[in-house]
Parts: structure tokens; C-alpha cells; sequence
């Protein structure tokens, strides 16, 4: 893991994000890129270079050249911070919205994990960061961490990875891995048993089993877990085992598919108080 994105707002809860980010950073030694969006009603975004559109109306060149100037005060001082507490860091300022300033950034800089929080300063805000949420764990083609509240801790030494051991997951496994590594974590493989989605314990042992053994994990626990709903499962199988970190792929669904089938994923980051890594597999 090389370079870490991490979307902020200057907010309260932008900063409880950014502190885990930095632990991150500091055990992998990745550098964290900072990304400041002001929102603007566009579909694009554009680097900030202190310059103003000369057609908008001169009010408004006013208020955008303020907030420009606060934002990049803001951003200064969060960037020297970070940088005198010994990491690498490096600052991004973007006008548009943001999730295709997100978006471009994870492009642009090959950007291998994003730290994003699900929650905002005031009701109108937080349906604003949750809906680019959303948006960034659907279409990123890297790992997302979203944080929804201060996590007890961010040593992540109890994962639970919920999966269904498809051969897609493949990349992913091998993060959680990776991810396993870096805390030295005990990881619990899970598996969510529903009505409608059953199968017996001894058939799901055994591909658990041999899971585990072709991810090449050392220290881990299996795991099958009986409710009425994935999500539901997932999220109080996390709380009985006082896990720090939910683990799981999501099929990134958009569209007409998205409303038929929801995510599992997706319900788990806005309902778990628990640190969720999310990525896509096709």
C-alpha cells in the first residue's frame, strides 16, 4: 500500500477519519493524499489555482474567492500537522462535486485505499457525504474504509471478514491478508446463514476450510452465523466478538439493479458503528 486518499471537510468528524487514516499510514508507510471538494453544480472537477471564473456574477466571485482562501488555510494547517507528526502527506483542493473529485483523484494518483467517514456536521450535510459514500463504494476500483463513528480503537486486531467465498474475491482476500499482516489480526471468516439463503454447517464448513487454506491464513476462526438478514448478521456476529474492523466484497450494483437487489455492503457502513473495508469485485 503506497498512497491513501482521504476525503475532508475541515469538520469534527472529518478529523475522527483523518486520525484513523494516519494509523494506517504510519504502519504501512503510505503516503496520505488530502482532498478538499468545494461543491459546485458541475460533473466534473477542476484543480483549484487561486483563480476565479470571470463570468460568474461578482457576488458570487466574492463568496467562491473566500471560500477558496479559507479552505486553502484549512488545508495548510491539517497538512503541516500531519507532516510534523512524521508522515508523508500531500494536498489536493478540487472544485466540483465529490464524488468525481474523489473519483479523479483515485485516478490521477493510482490511489490504493480510501478513508471516508459517513456523517456530517449537520443533517443536510450528512445526506450529502453519505450519498458520495455510496457512490465512492460502488464505482471505486480501490479498497474503501468508511468510519461512521470514533472507533474504540484503530489497532484492528479482530477482523471479520463476511464472505461467500467466490472465486471473484480473490484480490480482496488477499488485502484482508495483507491487511491481516499489518495488526497482526485474528481474522474470522463468516458466513450468514438466512431462510432464504441456507445451507448446512457441514457443507460450509468445509469450503470455509479449504478457503482458508488457499488464502494461506494462519490465524483465524470459522464462523456460521443464523439471522434473518446478511446485513443483520453481519453487523451482531461483529458485536458478539468485540470486532475492531468488518471486512466484505460488494458487487458494486448501480442502476435499475442497484434498486432491485440494495447492497449488503452498503447497509453494513451506514448501520455497523464499527470501521468497514469495502471493494468491488465483478
Amino acid at each position: 500500500m503506497k498512497t491513501i486518499l482521504v476525503p475532508t471537510d475541515f469538520s469534527k468528524s472529518a478529523q475522527l477519519v483523518i486520525e484513523v487514516a494516519a494509523d494506517v499510514a504510519k504502519r504501512a508507510e503510505a503516503e496520505l493524499i488530502l482532498l478538499h471538494v468545494i461543491e459546485a453544480p458541475s460533473e466534473t472537477s477542476l484543480n483549484i489555482t487561486g483563480e476565479v471564473d470571470l463570468s460568474e456574477a461578482w457576488e458570487d466571485k466574492i463568496f467562491t474567492m473566500k471560500l477558496i482562501e479559507r479552505s486553502k488555510k484549512q488545508m495548510a494547517r491539517l497538512f503541516h500537522e500531519l507532516r510534523d507528526n512524521g508522515l508523508k502527506v500531500k494536498q489536493e483542493m478540487r472544485m466540483g462535486t465529490a464524488f468525481y473529485g474523489i473519483r479523479d483523484i483515485i485516478a490521477d494518483q493510482m490511489v490504493d485505499l480510501v478513508v471516508m467517514g459517513t456523517e456530517g456536521r449537520s443533517k443536510i450535510e450528512e445526506m450529502i457525504i453519505g450519498s458520495n459514500t455510496e457512490k465512492v463504494i460502488r464505482h471505486a476500483k480501490c479498497p474503501v474504509l468508511t468510519v461512521h463513528k470514533k472507533p474504540v480503537t484503530t489497532d484492528f486486531k479482530n477482523i471479520v471478514y463476511a464472505t461467500v467465498m467466490a472465486k471473484d474475491e480473490k484480490l480482496f482476500s488477499g488485502m484482508i491478508r495483507c491487511t491481516q499482516e499489518l495488526y497482526n489480526s485474528t481474522i474470522h471468516l463468516l458466513r450468514i446463514n438466512t431462510p432464504g439463503n441456507f445451507q448446512r454447517d457441514v457443507v460450509i464448513r468445509k469450503y470455509m476450510q479449504d478457503f482458508a487454506k488457499r488464502l494461506q491464513l494462519k490465524n483465524f476462526t470459522i464462523n456460521i452465523f443464523n439471522d434473518l438478514t446478511e446485513e443483520e448478521g453481519i453487523i451482531y456476529f461483529a458485536d458478539s466478538v468485540n470486532a475492531d474492523l468488518i471486512a466484505m466484497a460488494t458487487h458494486g450494483r448501480t442502476g435499475f439493479a442497484h434498486l432491485l437487489a440494495g447492497s449488503i455492503a452498503e447497509d453494513v457502513v451506514f448501520h455497523s458503528r464499527r470501521p468497514v473495508l469495502t471493494f468491488i469485485t465483478k
